[in-house]
């Protein structure tokens, strides 16, 4: 008897699981892309968010570093299952982002690394927009006040607080105090279509 009450309780457990399972995947949607394409750009956002940390950081080296990691991860986008066609204009602009980070590797002053990470973010904020990428809904940022007090410069998050890149947690004016300046200006959201 305890046997058949186990097992039944088992079965209840996991039917449980597996709606809950079902309604999560269910209410994202399905993507348009293939696994491979959706593995490799998420791997390069990773890095991408790794590269922003390391400018929060004010650390030269591992911005270098993050630059290096990041513009091999763009080299692996797998554009599996697109036509030749329809990938020209996100190349071109993953092209851009490569230059990009080959500016901030070569660039010694963290502001003209800065001024890199502010065009790299365009860039790939315009590729992910070219390629509707629909895994993660992902956040631009905008620092108000990211060169000279008065010049605006931009960021993406895949959430919407506010860890500022340009002001970081070592400015030499401002310390730690600014690191939540900023505010969201706009959103590339494709997972409910």
């Amino acid at each position: 008897m305890r046997t058949i009450l186990f097992v039944g309780l088992s079965v209840f457990i996991l039917s449980c699981n597996n709606s809950k399972q079902g309604s999560s995947s269910e209410s994202k949607g399905v993507s348009r892309h293939s696994n491979s394409f959706n593995a490799s750009v998420e791997s390069a956002m990773d890095s991408y968010h790794a590269l922003t940390e390391a400018f929060v950081n004010w650390d030269s080296a591992a911005v270098d570093q993050r630059a290096k990691e990041l513009k091999l991860k763009l080299d692996s986008i797998n554009f599996f299952g697109f036509q030749s066609s329809a990938i020209t204009a996100p190349v071109d602009t993953l092209n851009l982002a490569k230059q990009d980070l080959q500016s901030m590797t070569t660039n010694k002053n963290i502001t003209d690394k800065r001024h890199d990470l502010n065009s790299l973010t365009h860039h790939l904020y315009s590729f992910l927009d070219k390629v509707q990428y629909d895994e993660k809904k992902i956040y631009l940022n905008q620092c108000p006040m990211a060169f000279n007090d008065t010049i605006p410069a931009d960021w993406l998050s895949e959430t919407d607080s506010i860890r500022n890149p340009y002001l970081g947690l070592h400015h030499p004016h401002y310390g730690k105090a600014m690191i939540e300046c900023g505010s969201n200006i706009s959103t590339i959201d494709f997972t409910k279509k």
